[in-house]
């Protein structure tokens, strides 16, 4: 009894990590300079890609928002429900084939008896009620066919609600670090996620290494043809990852929920209370902004809005 009392006392005071799934290096991706990212940014890249809107949802505001920050109080914004669509990303590259960023949501997402995310999680965050699916991800894989990878902006259910539709053999990348937060509300979360990612091969972390050229805190040349970057943006979580997408049409940001909403985006408010460190968050939201604005012919696309 006396130490499954101090097990409880230390889940209590700690909280417990975001999960136990294994992580491993790796193997896709070479860690570059900024430089040679912005050296074929105006070039047009050999990319498709398709962003799809798997269901639209309702969250309040002051999680996707700093209402705190002055120019949010200069517009008198107020905390309220706040729609935002949940997407993911479809990448075809000539010769690797196929890969989504993040995952959308299941097929299962309102059985209650089958989602990955159900119980008290499933009713606090109001999937029954306020998410209306417009494409699952099981639906996409049928009429599409194989993915080739997942390539995750980071480990926050609402970017991996559609991991159970996700063919098991397929690979999984993501920024590190993304499984060892603890926080208390991992308690509860965390077997919601362990569902989702049940039966996965291992997260492949990128191997960021420090940007020589100072504009990001690393980039990751994931193809190694210049083609796709994933760029580290953390914050939010400690492994957020935006990618950059060199498209014939031109070049594409995908911020990830470095910033959540247009709004956001358009009036240099970084995101709310759902960002695990808010300064280093903030710090990120404003990398990418340099950058977007240093270069206007990139397309932004931000996380959770069009």
């Amino acid at each position: 009894m006396k130490v499954r009392t101090l097990v409880s006392f230390a889940i209590l005071a700690f909280g417990c990590a975001t999960s136990h799934h294994t992580i491993a290096p790796s193997t896709l991706g070479v860690a570059r300079s900024s430089d040679e990212l912005v050296a074929v940014l105006d070039r047009p890249g050999p990319l498709a890609l398709e962003s799809i809107d798997s269901a639209d949802w309702e969250v309040p505001l002051s999680g996707v928002l700093n209402l705190d920050h002055p120019n949010a109080k200069a517009a008198g914004l107020a905390d309220r429900g706040e729609p935002i669509v949940v997407r993911f990303h479809v990448i075809e590259h000539p010769t690797h084939g196929r890969f989504i960023v993040d995952t959308g949501v299941e097929r299962a997402v309102h059985d209650s008896d089958r989602a990955a995310v159900r119980g008290f999680v499933a009713s606090y965050m109001a999937i029954e009620e306020k998410l209306v699916v417009r494409q699952d991800l099981a639906t996409f894989v049928a009429q599409r066919g194989p993915i080739a990878g997942v390539l995750l902006t980071h480990l926050h259910l609402d970017h991996v609600m559609g991991m159970p539709d996700v063919p098991i053999q397929t690979p999984i990348y993501a920024g590190p670090g993304e499984t060892t937060p603890r926080s208390m509300q991992n308690v509860v979360m965390r077997p919601n996620l362990e569902r989702l990612l049940s039966g996965h091969g291992p997260i492949a972390e990128w191997g960021f290494a420090p940007d020589p050229a100072g504009r990001f805190d690393g980039v990751v040349d994931v193809f190694g043809d210049g083609s796709l970057w994933a760029i580290w943006v953390p914050g939010h979580t400690p492994g957020s990852t935006a990618y950059l997408v060199r498209t014939a049409q031109g070049p594409v940001l995908l911020t990830g929920d470095a910033s959540h909403t247009r709004w956001g985006w358009d009036h240099d408010v970084e995101p709310g209370t759902y960002s695990l460190d808010p300064v280093r968050s903030a710090a990120s939201f404003r990398k990418l902004r340099v950058f977007a604005a240093e270069h206007p012919n990139v397309e932004v696309r931000v996380g959770h809005q069009h």
